[in-house]
């Protein structure tokens, strides 16, 4: 379940109580803005606890699969493999290699723990988007040298 704001969770509210809090003109009207404020927090609570319970009930090795698709989608961004005409625009070789190198990590880290039938595609995918990075790179990285590649070895 995706985390969704809520009304205690929206700046302009927060604010809102905070000033009422600072300015109020009798101890009881601060005891009632601090007592509904404890109330939210007590609801807050109860919703974190909802996540805890929905994230609990998630294999690890799905959380480890989507973890390095999210970092997979950023490095394609970021290599300018984006769809779309304005691909170019989000363009960034550097911010790529930093997501690659830590893709590669991450699955060379994962990969005892989640088996091969899950490691493999996602050693496919690193490998395609250390290809791409070396062919949008005006100035190619030595064998060895390239995102990742301290993890994985060389990569053709």
């Amino acid at each position: 379940m995706p985390f969704q704001a809520t009304k205690n969770n929206d700046p302009q509210s927060v604010c809102d109580k905070l000033t009422s809090m600072s300015t109020a003109d009798s101890n009881s009207d601060a005891t009632r803005h601090t007592f509904e404020s404890a109330e939210e927090t007590r609801a807050a609570s109860g919703a974190a606890s909802d996540h805890v319970r929905d994230i609990a009930e998630v294999p690890a090795v799905e959380v480890i699969t989507t973890s390095a698709v999210h970092l997979m989608s950023a490095a394609a961004v970021k290599c300018g493999l984006a769809e779309g005409t304005d691909a170019e625009t989000y363009k960034d070789l550097d911010e790529a290699r930093k997501l690659i190198t830590a893709l590669a990590g991450f699955i060379t880290a994962a990969a005892p723990e989640i088996g091969s039938q899950h490691a493999g595609p996602l050693r496919d995918g690193l490998r395609s988007l250390q290809l791409a990075f070396r062919e949008a790179s005006l100035i190619p990285d030595a064998p060895g040298q390239g995102p990742g590649e301290k993890f994985t070895g060389p990569v053709n």
